[in-house]
């Protein structure tokens, strides 16, 4: 008798893909021009005397990480911007509260944008928790704050996006 599968392994659920962005935590800006993390090879090999070998290698994240990259991906992308790709819906709209001014109706606004982003994300099976509040350090900035459940997970994906109305992207 046959097991029957269930599908992927629940850590492959995410997927694999390169690390596109240093710090997942603090959603550090894209810089242009200079995507792609590289570190040490998982298996290098030793130079023979006088022979300089780099033991560099792009750098991959999977799991949860991955999805977290996805995520922080689509925030930082203005709708549009790869449309020239074959995807003129992705991204997010949180661009065009640059240069509005901190109030209630600015924050509800990043609120549906953060939503309609995470709502676009096939990985992302519900949204737990989706809070604005400005920032305590900088009232110019203001905090996406959002709770996900990633599809076939019982664990919380938890993001934090700073979104600064003053002006600088995303």
């Amino acid at each position: 008798m046959s097991v029957p599968t269930l599908g992927p392994a629940r850590e492959e659920l995410p997927g694999t893909d390169l690390r596109l962005l240093g710090n997942l935590l603090t959603a550090e800006q894209r810089e242009r021009g200079s995507d792609l993390v590289v570190g040490p090879r998982a298996s290098a090999t030793a130079a023979t005397p006088g022979e300089v070998v780099r033991n560099d290698d792009l750098v991959r994240v999977t799991g949860f990480e991955n999805l977290q990259q996805a995520l922080l991906l689509r925030f930082l992308t203005e709708v549009g911007e790869l449309a020239h790709l074959g995807h003129p819906t992705y991204g997010s709209r949180l661009h065009e509260l640059v240069g509005q001014p901190n109030t209630p109706a600015t924050r509800d606004r990043a609120r549906l944008y953060a939503l309609q982003a995470l709502s676009a994300e096939p990985r992302v099976a519900q949204v737990r928790r989706l809070t604005v509040t400005t920032d305590p350090t900088d009232r110019t900035t203001i905090l996406v704050d959002a709770a996900v459940v990633a599809i076939d997970r019982v664990t919380e994906l938890n993001l934090v996006i700073p979104v600064p109305l003053a002006g600088g992207a995303l």
